[in-house]
């Protein structure tokens, strides 16, 4: 099976769409499509939650197939979004000096792709 892993740095919700649209066709195709929040785009989760935001649905479609892997705890921190990031069940992970490392997922099978 093909695992992908879209590692989301930029806060563009345009850019976004194209991380979840993605995340699930993958999923749909039977292949894994994984994300790792990263940068400014720890700031997006707060905005998706709002059920009035025009990526709401993708996210929940998103969030209930168990796609995401986790948000930065340290950009999280840094730009103050880690409560809201928890509060919304999403894992703040950063075993390398606070940001997740690109390396295990390599290790683990995954092709990465940045968004």
């Amino acid at each position: 099976m093909k695992k992908i892993l879209f590692f989301a740095f930029r806060d563009n919700p345009l850019c976004f769409i194209h991380v979840l649209l993605n995340s699930l066709d993958l999923a749909k195709q039977g292949m894994e499509g994984k994300i790792i929040l990263e940068g400014e785009a720890v700031t997006l989760v707060p905005l998706m939650a709002d059920p009035s935001h025009f990526l709401h649905p993708l996210y929940l479609q998103v969030r209930q197939q168990g796609l995401i892997i986790g948000a930065c705890r340290a950009c999280s921190l840094k730009l103050k979004v880690a409560d809201a990031i928890e509060k919304e069940g999403i894992p703040l992970i950063g075993e390398m000096f606070g940001h997740p490392a690109m390396s295990q997922y390599i290790n683990t099978g995954y092709s990465i792709l940045t968004f």
